[in-house]
């Protein structure tokens, strides 16, 4: 059998640790319970199990167990809370604010609530990827009820000032909502000092399992209401109904340990190779980083590139390496990232561009081959277009 390509999508997903999936193979078959079966063993092993995984969140991100709403995933827990919030605030305002580079699962619920009649105002990003903290006050109107703006871009990998945001909402009495999918686990979070309302989370991103995200949903100082969009039980404090899965659960908190155990190190690990990376390829011209150049995901690097086709570029490379022009959660989509246009590219630049997701299993070596094959990729294809 073939190699299969260095994978560098790390953004998109990331292959579970075989320590994450040690801890969750007994609750598929031994400690098999539903954690609301409150009359017999099975069910306390079950209810056991989520109670430490509730508390290990709580405390990764600085919260209460009672806090943690479980959910199937970083996009369930956005529309849980930009819909919650519309519906429980309604009768207070019907003004939302986002930014244009949020993954659509913020960009989606709020076009939907658009329809409804509310009133969505998407501010736009400067050149790094940031936003302008002045404009964002601009936006804030009495009817504001919701801010929702990203901690870590799923594309570009830069990081908002989260705890300026949060200060500016906490003073205008608007709620705060930050998609954290892919921050959790490598940046350190604290809804307190961030002053953070609503947070969205996910394991997969972090070497866990898919198909299970979390929301912290504030209880006090102050204490957010929402409106659950899903009944049928009473589960998670009314918000989310569902028998939680608690194999999952125990993957997503074994996984996000381990992320916290390693967080200094990998940090610095996956700067390293990033810079490494980097640095090899912008020797050529024409070579444009998307995004802020320091305050950005440790892993992340996206780049645009003059001069070549981007569906060209993709091919060249496909063979040697696992990535990514933009979201994988869009990828079938035909237009050119908005993420990338956001920040002032061209579509030409846009569609050729690169997302070098890097993670943890990836290693120096596959960092130099891939580096070198990118080059000598867009060498050939700029040769073959009679790029100056």
């Amino acid at each position: 059998m073939p190699d299969r390509p260095i994978y560098l999508d790390y953004h998109a997903t990331t292959p579970v640790d075989e320590r994450v999936l040690a801890a969750m193979l007994p609750y598929f078959t031994e400690n098999f319970g539903n954690p609301a079966s409150i009359s017999h063993i099975y069910g306390w092993e079950a209810e056991a199990a989520v109670k430490q995984a509730r508390e290990i969140l709580a405390d990764a991100i600085n919260a209460t167990p009672e806090e943690i709403v479980f959910t199937s995933g970083a996009t369930e827990a956005n529309n849980l809370a930009i819909k919650g919030v519309a519906e429980a605030y309604f009768q207070k305002g019907q003004h939302i604010i986002t930014v244009a580079t949020e993954h659509h699962a913020v960009l989606d619920p709020c076009k939907y609530l658009k329809s409804l009649g509310f009133e969505i105002t998407i501010l736009s990003v400067q050149k790094d990827g940031l936003i302008d903290l002045t404009e964002l006050e601009k936006a804030f109107r009495s009817d504001t009820i919701l801010v929702s703006v990203m901690a870590a871009n799923n594309e570009i990998g830069v990081l908002q000032p989260l705890a300026e945001i949060g200060s500016r909402c906490r003073d205008a009495g608007i709620i705060f909502h930050t998609d954290a999918a892919q921050a959790i686990g490598k940046i350190p979070l604290d809804v307190q000092t961030m002053k953070v309302d609503l947070m969205s989370l996910t394991a997969h991103k972090v070497c866990g399992p898919k198909g299970i995200g979390a929301l912290y949903v504030r209880r006090r100082n102050p204490r957010v209401q929402l409106a659950s969009q899903q009944h049928g039980g009473g589960h998670e404090r009314g918000m989310r109904s569902g028998t939680l899965y608690t194999p999952q659960i125990v993957g997503f908190r074994k996984a996000v340990e381990i992320a916290l155990q390693e967080q200094a190190t990998e940090t610095q690990r996956l700067t390293q190779l990033r810079q490494r990376l980097w640095e090899q390829i912008k020797q050529l011209k024409g070579i444009h980083l998307n995004g802020h150049s320091t305050q950005r995901l440790p892993g992340n690097l996206n780049i645009s590139i003059e001069g070549v086709d981007g569906s060209a570029l993709l091919l060249g490379l496909q063979s040697v390496m696992a990535i990514s022009s933009g979201s994988a959660c869009s990828s079938a989509m035909t237009a050119p990232s908005h993420v990338l246009t956001a920040l002032g590219n061209s579509e030409q630049l846009a569609y050729a561009s690169l997302r070098f997701g890097i993670g943890r299993f990836n290693t120096v070596e596959e960092i130099d081959r891939v580096a070198a094959h990118v080059v000598s990729t867009i060498q050939s294809l700029r040769k073959q277009a009679t790029f100056v």
